[in-house]
């Protein structure tokens, strides 16, 4: 519709001015001419006259001249009458010849001509007589007035024949004027003829200008749309000409190119991002040449990867159009790899968690039955044979290692079982400052730095200790001559943008410990590698490789965050962040590491394990201690056990692994089920998903993990028997570390 309006106006414009142009030409060509013959007309009636006028005074020079020859008798009177004389005949001629077309005036000249001969010859006859006789014979002429006569005659004639011109000119120039009303008029009549077509014309123009503006009003919003759904996309968007030249892009194209606004305008060079964009050894864009030149399937995207030196993965697509040009398309899958990242490491947890479940329960039961009967036979011993004495310290010494390094494991593998409660760390980590200087060595400087309105940590006690422990004995072989060591506690407030650049970490308040040395510190590639099990760059035999994963995977399972900084030459830091514990009420507990005496009691305690070795050597335990001791080597038979003793057994102690269909977790539900006053202890190496969830024990459940020693034993059943206080802070209680026993 627009596009016929304006073509049927710019038709009607174009013949509106062709019309105009002939008419202005046409009225101009004719002005010209009539100007041309005005003008030509006017000079000649002027010369017409002009020459009238000439023989009038030339008539009166030959009479002036005559005269004062007369008066005088000087013959240079006679210089103006003979000029005169010698003049009028040459006027004639040229009157005869400029009123050639004009027979009114040719008779004129015709009946002048004897007038001005009679005069001129009265003139002469007068002048020859002065000459000749005198002035008196001379004077008798002039006295007849036939001079004066023939005078009057001839200007009379030549006054007729002026009025004559006169009127020719006045009739010419009134003709003139009004053909050019005519032309006037004319001019007129087209060019309100040309105002008719042009106000039509732009009516048609208003129309499709109107139309126009909606159209270009619905292109606008159109177009913001589009500019506003590009700038809102996560992507970054180029778009370059077939002159590889910039036409349009997006906010987040510059920003995950980092290209400075000044030069991203229309028409910049693909070469020129492609140069500004390129890192030393890393081009973050293809080259000219390869967009040119390179192997492509034709009307496919060619789709690469490129990774800044910030360590951001940027997916890269250039997609052809059909008019030479591409788009390019930049995704920041950074967040996508760091997701990978963190999917790569649960499949390697679980994969781990796997193999060390696997092992954990029967490897835990062995170490059991060996420690367990060192244990044993060491407290019938006593002090009789010192040397076999140190031969069992070190046998059992050995088991505890096995089982420290199952536990390691374990904790990397986010399998150990926790018991978090509210921490005070600002009355915990000071008692623990003592311990580290014993341990490091008086050529270890141990510092204890403390922010004020500490928040209380949501973490298991112990290994949050053990955790502290490793990091300081790490930093201790770091700084083999000496140094520094500093704990500093302190609020940290992880936000969004930190969680952004870390998949794992969830925005919210931490309690942070962090362990600072002044070693040797490590290099990058050391860092990234640290906290992987068995990872290690002590000397073989000086490290297992599995203290920092340890710390890690207890930090994972907490729900915390672990961050390590290190520079060769600058030492090293890690900071733990662990959950703050909200809504806790701050209670403590003194470390004490007085000997006590193991409790002993006379309880009726059914034991529960499938491996008979273990089964065993706790029964043997036990009843050493002076409890009364049932044994079942699986849950129905435990079942069957306690429906015998019902009346008698005070406490259940079980394995949680157990064959058959009655497992460890619902043989105490059913032996509870009868009697609530029952005490439940559970014991395994590897204790699955019964009594542990998302890492943690369930509420009301107590545990002791395999291996153990005898002294754990004794105190775990005299604490579930409740026969001592408890080491725990209930739910809501901030504790203290309790000493490892």
């Amino acid at each position: 519709m627009t596009k016929h309006l304006v073509a049927r106006a710019n038709i009607l414009v174009f013949a509106v001015l062709l019309a105009i142009l002939g008419l202005v030409g046409g009225a101009t060509w004719e002005r010209l001419g009539a100007a041309r013959e005005a003008r030509q007309w006017s000079q000649h009636s002027f010369g017409v006259v002009a020459a009238m006028k000439d023989l009038a005074i030339a008539l009166r020079d030959a009479e002036t001249g005559q005269r004062g020859f007369l008066l005088t008798g000087k013959d240079d009177y006679l210089t103006p009458y003979n000029e005169a004389r010698d003049r009028i005949g040459l006027l004639q001629g040229e009157l005869q010849k400029l009123t050639a077309d004009n027979p009114v005036q040719q008779r004129r000249l015709r009946d002048i001509s004897p007038v001005i001969q009679l005069k001129l010859e009265e003139l002469g006859q007068t002048v020859q007589l002065r000459r000749d006789v005198g002035i008196d014979a001379a004077l008798r002429i002039v006295n007849t007035d036939a001079g004066r006569d023939h005078q009057k005659r001839a200007e009379g004639i030549l006054g007729a024949m002026l009025d004559e011109e006169e009127s020719l000119l006045e009739t010419r120039l009134r003709e003139n004027d009004a053909r050019a009303a005519w032309v006037r008029w004319l001019v007129l009549g087209g060019a309100g003829l040309a105002m008719l077509a042009l106000l039509l014309a732009a009516r048609l123009l208003n129309k499709a200008w109107a139309h126009s503006q909606r159209v270009e009003a619905e292109q606008r919003t159109l177009a913001l749309r589009l500019r506003a759904s590009l700038d809102s996309l996560s992507q970054g968007i180029a778009v370059f000409g077939a002159d590889r030249g910039l036409t349009n892009w997006n906010h987040c194209f510059q920003a995950l190119l980092d290209v400075p606004k000044a030069m991203l305008r229309p028409g910049t060079p693909y070469a020129a991002l492609a140069e500004h964009t390129s890192e030393a050894g890393r081009p973050a864009l293809e080259t000219e040449g390869q967009v040119r030149h390179g192997r492509s399937i034709p009307g496919e995207p060619v789709v690469y990867e490129r990774i800044r030196a910030d360590d951001h993965h940027l997916e890269l697509r250039r997609t052809p159009m059909p008019d030479g040009g591409f788009v390019l398309t930049v995704t920041d899958m950074t967040k996508r790899a760091q997701a990978e990242g963190v999917l790569r490491e649960a499949q390697k947890m679980q994969a781990i968690g796997q193999l060390t479940g696997g092992i954990a329960h029967d490897f835990n039961n062995l170490l059991q039955v060996i420690l367990g009967n060192l244990e044993f036979v060491r407290s019938k011993l006593g002090g009789e044979d010192a040397r076999l004495q140190t031969r069992i310290e070190r046998a059992a010494w050995a088991a505890q290692r096995g089982a420290t390094l199952t536990g390691q494991l374990l904790a990397f593998a986010r399998k150990q079982p926790l018991a978090p409660t509210a921490i005070d760390l600002s009355a915990t980590m000071p008692d623990l400052v003592p311990l580290l200087r014993r341990t490091l060595g008086e050529h270890i400087e141990v510092r204890y730095v403390e922010s004020a309105g500490l928040w209380p940590a949501m973490a298991d006690p112990a290994q949050l200790e053990s955790a502290v422990l490793n990091l300081a004995l790490n930093a201790r072989d770091a700084m083999p001559g000496g140094g520094r060591l500093t704990i500093e506690i302190g609020n940290k407030v992880l936000d969004a943008h930190y969680a952004a650049s870390h998949a794992e970490v969830t925005a919210g308040d931490y309690a942070m410990v962090a362990v600072s040395d002044t070693g040797h510190g490590m290099t990058p590639d050391v860092v990234k590698r640290v906290f992987e099990p068995f990872f290690t760059t002590k000397p073989d035999g000086k490290g297992t490789g599995l203290g920092l994963a340890m710390v890690f995977g207890f930090v994972k399972q907490s729900g915390g965050h672990v961050k390590i900084y290190s520079e060769p030459g600058e030492g090293t830091t890690v900071k733990i962040y662990l959950p703050r514990a909200v809504g806790a009420v701050a209670a403590s507990y003194m470390r004490s590491s007085a000997p006590v005496e193991l409790p002993r009691g006379n309880a009726t305690i059914l034991v529960v394990e499938d491996e008979p070795a273990v089964r065993e050597i706790a029964c043997a335990i036990l009843s050493d201690l002076g409890y009364r001791v049932l044994e079942a080597a699986d849950g129905e038979e435990g079942l069957r056990v306690f429906g015998a003793h019902a009346a008698s057994v005070d406490m259940l102690l079980t394995d949680v692994v157990l064959p058959g269909k009655v497992r460890g977790r619902e043989l105490s539900e059913r032996i509870t089920a009868l009697r609530p006053d029952v005490r439940v202890l559970f014991m395994s190496g590897y204790t699955e998903n019964s009594i542990v969830h998302h890492g943690r024990l369930d509420d009301g459940v107590r545990l002791i993990g395999k291996p153990f020693k005898r002294e754990q034993l004794a105190v775990k059943v005299a604490e579930t028997l409740g026969q001592t206080a408890p080491t725990d802070a209930g739910d809501g209680k901030v504790v203290a570390l309790r000493p490892r026993a």
